[in-house]
């Protein structure tokens, strides 16, 4: 491999080390091992000279820590970010249900290193010190680009990408390893707070409730099945993206409404859907205005029974007031068998007619 590829290959490992915090575990360096050295190699010497266009906002990062705390990794792993500081936080990043939410845009640059901490990463780093051992020479060379930013306001931004959108990997490979960006200064691709919200929004889980029905076992025509859940708990729940020190974005989720299908046409149930947010728990000598009545037994469906269908629905809001993007609500379904009977009479003849 040529000396200036093998470099490259090794920078995003240091550089976003600079970035990661404790709080975000995000596995930064197993990242760049799924990219073809060549493109590894290209992007490192025109990172560079890459142009810095556009001129949304962005305050430069400055010091500080993150005023929340998060984890992208395990049980809780709602998006996989790779390369990336954004820390996740709130009750609906929790293990829950996503509804399959994509970002516009799976990958983006984030801020990094100032130019003093890029050049010493890259001149201490005992990784890039084996590599040069042979040609000294060409790695002091390498280290210019990085010596010629010292001393001039700005950071240096590097790409990062969501790991779980199929998009992501191709559209990561297409951004340059590192450009840098002067302060008060978002480059193309870089992220801005709509981008930000974008990611809680992703971020966002609901819980998957389970259907409570009464009669329970099996219901018979005509008569009223009563709906509702179990296992909501909370019925907000918020999902907080944020970049440490730099800017956060939260969305908020509240349940509204469910939608019951009786999973099966009109002309076999009949549906009462004046249910509230969560249905109408059965109560002894109540009045029935959540539920099903199915007018015909189910013997003739498969399996000889309907299959239920309960849909929360819960509204998206951005909690900041600044951010002009309007989200559909989340909606999770859950499903349940329900067989349906049909209540035998029978005519006697007693006898005195």
């Amino acid at each position: 491999m040529p000396l200036i590829a093998t470099l490259v290959a090794g920078l995003l490992a240091t550089a976003a080390g600079a970035q990661a915090t404790p709080a975000v575990h995000a596995d930064v360096s197993a990242a760049r091992a799924d990219v073809p050295a060549v493109h590894g190699a290209a992007a490192g010497v025109q990172g560079v000279a890459a142009a810095v266009r556009g001129a949304a906002p962005v305050r430069d990062p400055g010091g500080g820590s993150p005023e929340v705390t998060g984890t992208q990794k395990g049980r809780t792993s709602v998006i996989n970010l790779k390369g990336s500081r954004i820390v996740l936080s709130g009750n609906g990043v929790k293990a829950g249900r996503r509804d399959g939410y994509r970002l516009t845009s799976p990958c983006w640059y984030e801020p990094g290193p100032t130019p003093e901490e890029m050049l010493k990463q890259q001149e201490s780093s005992p990784d890039h010190f084996a590599r040069i051992k042979a040609d000294e020479e060409s790695f002091l060379r390498f280290l210019e680009q990085f010596k010629d930013k010292v001393g001039k306001p700005g950071r240096w931004w590097t790409p990062a990408y969501n790991e779980d959108d199929p998009r992501g990997i191709s559209c990561w490979t297409g951004l340059e390893m590192f450009i840098f960006v002067p302060p008060n200064t978002t480059p193309p691709q870089g992220i801005t707070i709509r981008e930000l919200t974008d990611i809680a929004r992703a971020a966002l889980t609901v819980p998957e409730p389970k259907i409570r029905l009464n009669p329970d076992a099996k219901s018979f025509v005509n008569l009223p099945t009563w709906v509702w859940l179990d296992g909501i708990g909370e019925t907000t729940r918020t999902a907080t993206a944020t970049l440490p020190g730099i800017m956060s974005a939260t969305v908020v989720a509240t349940l509204k409404s469910i939608d019951i299908d009786p999973g099966t046409s009109g002309d076999r149930a009949k549906v009462s859907e004046d249910c509230g947010p969560t249905g109408k728990p059965y109560v002894k000598g109540g009045t029935y205005s959540c539920g099903v009545s199915y007018l015909r037994a189910s013997l003739d469906q498969p399996r000889e029974v309907y299959q239920l269908t309960v849909t929360t629905v819960w509204p998206v809001e951005v909690a900041d007031p600044g951010v002009d993007v309007q989200y559909q609500p989340v909606r999770v379904g859950v499903t349940r068998d329900v067989p349906v009977g049909e209540v035998q009479s029978s005519v006697r003849d007693d006898g005195t007619g």
